[in-house]
């Protein structure tokens, strides 16, 4: 068990997944080839049971070179169904194997207007980046997000959560995220699977201001808060909006989004969030494994981009810009998000 994890940790499971599929294929191909040349010799047959799983089970297209060069099975229409039902099955995995080995792995920056009428007009074209669920990119790659975030005039930049905390590789994460310029600050939370206390060490380090249950005024009229993880710790909502006054935008950070059911937000304008990585691995999109409730207790509420808390306030989740371990993302592209605040007369 221990070597085929090793296994795939190496060389990945799209890339695993994209072996299988061709072995399958040439294999199916064969098995049609051999069946042929027993019939002519009126030898033992391949039964057609295991022809037909083969067919259907990602070898479609094996199947159909080997019905158009041996010409075997032409005739019978349960093999003509199978093999369009195995040539749909092969085509969609192709795609959702190209999609995770091309755009699942080139992150996207998403430009997006929130328009508030508690946001202070007088900071009309604001600029607030987030990006979260960091987890395993590597030093190069998180190099390339700061480079390209400094070219779009960030104002202030919020951090989700869940670094990769083994081998110390957060610690080159956070070094390059500090590299960011902003006009107001570098600021985060934690998340599942951060250890907290090294984290928030590496981020002071580096001039990041932990979040932890704690708010902060930016700038007149925006008060800035974060929560702690909801599965290892005590987020406390109203704790970290404490210091706010009433007339204030306010924006929380919280890795995990479920906390917006459990917990009041009626004090707040705007939520930010990670933690669901837009299900990761999905079906054309739709993130079919947050159906199983191991991740959120909300199925695909917060799958990715807006929904509403339990007090109807707005709550973005982000995909995230990271992998975790070598778990694809497939339709589930990485992202940062930058958001451009105005004042929404009413």
């Amino acid at each position: 068990m221990r070597s085929i994890i090793n296994l795939i940790l190496r060389f990945g499971i799209i890339e695993l997944f994209l072996i299988f599929f061709v072995l399958i294929n040439v294999f199916t191909f064969f098995l049609y080839v051999a069946d042929k040349r027993k019939a002519v010799k009126n030898k033992w047959r391949v039964s057609e049971k295991v022809l037909i799983f083969f067919t259907i089970a990602f070898g479609g297209i094996g199947a159909l070179l080997a019905m158009r060069i041996a010409r075997h099975k032409t005739k019978h229409t349960k093999f003509k169904v199978a093999v369009a039902i195995g040539m749909v099955i092969a085509f969609i995995s192709l795609i959702h194997i190209v999609h995770g080995l091309t755009l699942g792995r080139e992150i996207r920056y998403v430009e997006l207007e929130f328009h508030s009428e508690n946001w202070p007009a007088e900071l009309d074209g604001y600029r607030i980046a987030f990006m979260t669920d960091m987890h395993i990119i590597s030093d190069e790659d998180m190099r390339a997000v700061a480079a390209a975030l400094n070219e779009r005039n960030l104002d202030l930049l919020l951090l989700g959560g869940d670094f990769s905390m083994g081998y110390s590789h957060y610690r080159g994460t956070v070094r390059e995220i500090a590299q960011i310029i902003t006009t107001d600050g570098i600021f985060g939370v934690d998340g599942n699977h951060d250890d907290h206390r090294r984290l928030f060490s590496a981020k002071e380090q580096y001039g990041i201001t932990p979040l932890d249950n704690s708010g902060t005024r930016i700038r007149d009229g925006f008060y800035l808060a974060g929560v702690q993880d909801m599965w290892n710790r005590n987020p406390n909502i109203q704790e970290a909006v404490a210091n706010a006054s009433a007339d204030d935008f306010v924006l929380l950070v919280s890795h995990n989004p479920d906390v917006s059911m459990v917990q009041s937000t009626t004090r707040i304008d705007l939520i930010l969030s990670g933690h669901t990585h837009g299900g990761q691995i999905t079906f054309f999109g739709f993130p079919m494994y947050l159906l199983r409730g191991s991740i959120t207790d909300y199925g695909t509420r917060f799958a990715r981009g807006f929904a509403y808390s339990a007090d109807g306030i707005p709550v973005f989740v982000s995909r995230g810009i990271g992998l975790y371990y070598t778990i694809p993302r497939i339709f589930a592209r990485p992202e940062v998000v930058i958001f451009t605040m105005y004042n929404k007369q009413g």
